[in-house]
């Protein structure tokens, strides 16, 4: 099993964990409840006197108690994050591309003030980001294809696992709006896993 989503006490998503770390949650009782069709149970040593194997069960999905989300603040802004929210299109002609061939370009760019952030950026072919340069896309006479924004913590935490399961993302995007791009994203994701 790859990364465990791990909730805070109400049920929230909060942050992928490893599964050495599901297993001291659960070791430790912290562990409220679990959900997901995918459990793997991990054996620990031989008790010396019975001679029994212990072992600790975890789900793909866990609630830990005492753990709260903290008010929601915009996760950190990276290339991989971002290509993927735009699911590796170019924002300026719409053609998609391997990660290693699009850049983060500043609709607003850097040099004239605009911020380095979610609202400012998109996914542009080098192509693209080249011929408009240090200018605005109006300035370029260049169209974006779609409107930037800030992914929400669930959304987030859908891109940035690249081996997210099919419970924990079924458990996420059922807290994103039908709107985001972050369902076309879940949808490319599964075929690619399906053609695996």
């Amino acid at each position: 099993m790859g990364l465990i989503l791990s909730l805070d006490s109400a049920g929230n998503p909060h942050k992928w964990i490893d599964w050495e770390t599901a297993i001291v949650y659960h070791a430790k009782g912290l562990v409220a409840w679990s959900y997901g069709e995918n459990q793997v149970t991990y054996n620990g040593g031989v008790q010396r006197i019975s001679g029994e194997r212990s072992s600790i069960t975890t789900s793909s999905i866990i609630a830990v108690k005492g753990e709260t989300s903290k008010r929601f603040k915009a996760p950190a802004l990276s290339n991989r994050a971002l290509f993927r929210r735009d699911l590796n299109l170019c924002g300026f002609c719409g053609n998609q591309f391997s990660h290693d061939k699009l850049t983060r370009d500043h609709i607003m760019p850097k040099s004239r003030g605009g911020a380095d952030s979610w609202m400012n950026t998109i996914a542009a072919c080098k192509s693209c980001n080249h011929k408009k340069g240090a200018r605005t896309p109006e300035e370029a006479g260049m169209k974006l294809l779609f409107v930037p924004y800030t992914p929400s913590r669930n959304e987030h935490l859908l891109l940035m696992n690249r081996n997210v399961l099919f419970d924990q993302m079924q458990f996420l995007l059922a807290t994103i709006p039908e709107k985001s791009r972050a369902h076309e994203y879940a949808k490319l994701h599964l075929a690619k896993v399906a053609d695996q």
